[in-house]
């Protein structure tokens, strides 16, 4: 052990004795890391929350248009819907034999930022929501909000100044999904209750009923009860959640609404593997820079030790003269790239995480998918584990080299 530790101490100060060399190689190490960690971390949560948000759900109807859209728009609440389908539309499908439950979202206002979502109970039942505070909705107008907006909310809006409890508190939905749209402001929202964190969807979102949605428009378009009663008569829906209800219904369902019905059914299973390979090619990409770099790295490392075994010659042979065997001697070389990739590892870790967190602040603004740099993977493991192999294998030949110094050359020579 004392010798190790002696190894150890004497390979610092080798690492040292050249701090530029020593932080060009750190700084090369520490940005690969850091790279490889960023695509680690992003891809692995995002994937993760599309896992999260689409189980359970096997089909999504809606509008025709585009089915991925569909899919963002209906189950990430990241994209504008392809449009609504009629009411009675939404019916005959959630009476399909094959379907074993159908949840209908209307979408089509926001509070600051945040989209209002028209729905069922059935809807926060099916992420397995909980109350954290009041109740669920129980009649039109009353809203319940989700863990995020809750906090937003909490801390103050255009609409909400903060401070006082949120259960009763009033706000007023604007127009338009990203919100900044005309505010429907002779219908304020109360709210009834707020959502425990979830990790889900649901967090973004402030839940109401279907008919808030209705009331809000359908008195923003028309004042005549005649209008009113030809606006409830032509009611839609955004779009459905559906769940089948057997195994030969994922077969026959989404043909039989595609070719006879004006909507449009798209599997999620389907739509996340194409979005999921379309966001592989950037991913791809940042983990190819990650491996530029390392090899860069592992290249200056490389030529850092061999060119430090020639300049210390005179000290290895010292070392020998003293007692100390070849792979002693070998090792310091070993060390002091160990030393390295130590401190690489721990930078790039921390730089990688600094980034996610960037990116996660960057979708946040955007109410997308939620990052945290805070969250630590299993898989970060590899990281150091890499490093220290990039290190080792850098190390390898100017290590041997100076395990075969050859002592009595290096005395006989001038």
């Amino acid at each position: 052990m004392k010798n190790i530790v002696s190894i150890a101490a004497l390979s610092w100060r080798y690492l040292w004795s050249r701090p530029l060399a020593a932080a060009l190689n750190l700084l090369l190490l520490t940005l690969g890391l850091a790279a490889i960690t960023l695509v680690l971390q992003v891809s692995t949560q995002i994937d993760q929350a599309f896992e999260r948000d689409v189980q359970g759900i096997d089909l999504v109807v809606g509008a025709k248009g585009s089915p991925l859209q569909l899919i963002l728009a209906g189950v990430f609440h990241i994209d504008v819907p392809p449009g609504n389908i009629a009411l009675a539309d939404f019916e005959a499908l959630r009476s399909n034999p094959q379907v074993a439950q159908a949840i209908p979202l209307s979408l089509g206002d926001s509070f600051a930022g945040y989209r209002i979502v028209g729905t069922t109970p059935e809807y926060p039942a099916h992420y397995q929501a909980t109350i954290a505070e009041g109740a669920m909705w129980q009649a039109p107008m009353q809203a319940v909000l989700g863990a995020t907006v809750a906090r937003a909310m909490a801390q103050g809006s255009p609409s909400a100044p903060p401070g006082g409890p949120l259960v009763g508190r009033q706000f007023v939905g604007s127009h338009g999904l990203a919100g900044g749209g005309h505010e429907h402001g002779d219908h304020p929202y109360t709210v009834a209750g707020v959502l425990a964190p979830c990790g889900c969807v649901l967090d973004r979102l402030v839940l109401t009923s279907t008919e808030s949605v209705w009331q809000v428009h359908e008195t923003a378009q028309a004042d005549d009860p005649e209008d009113l009663a030809v606006l409830r008569e032509e009611r839609e829906v955004t779009l459905a959640l559906v769940r089948y209800r057997t195994p030969l219904a994922a077969v026959t369902l989404p043909r039989y609404i595609n070719a006879n019905t004006p909507m449009q059914a798209a599997a999620p299973a389907i739509e996340i593997t194409r979005l999921v390979r379309l966001l592989g090619v950037g991913a791809d990409v940042l983990r190819a820079l990650g491996g530029v770099l390392l090899g860069v790295a592992a290249l200056s490392v490389f030529i850092a030790l061999w060119n430090a075994v020639r300049e210390r010659r005179a000290d290895l042979a010292m070392l020998r003269m003293l007692g100390a065997p070849p792979a002693r001697v070998g090792s310091l070389l070993l060390c002091e790239a160990l030393w390295l990739a130590l401190l690489a590892s721990l930078l790039g870790l921390a730089a990688g995480h600094a980034l996610t967190a960037v990116v996660g602040q960057l979708l946040q603004a955007q109410n997308a998918m939620p990052v945290s740099g805070a969250v630590w993977l299993p898989q970060e493991w590899t990281v150091p584990a890499l490093a220290a192999g990039v290190a080792a294998v850098a190390a390898l030949v100017p290590a041997v080299q100076a395990y075969r110094v050859d002592v009595a050359q290096l005395l006989s020579q001038p």
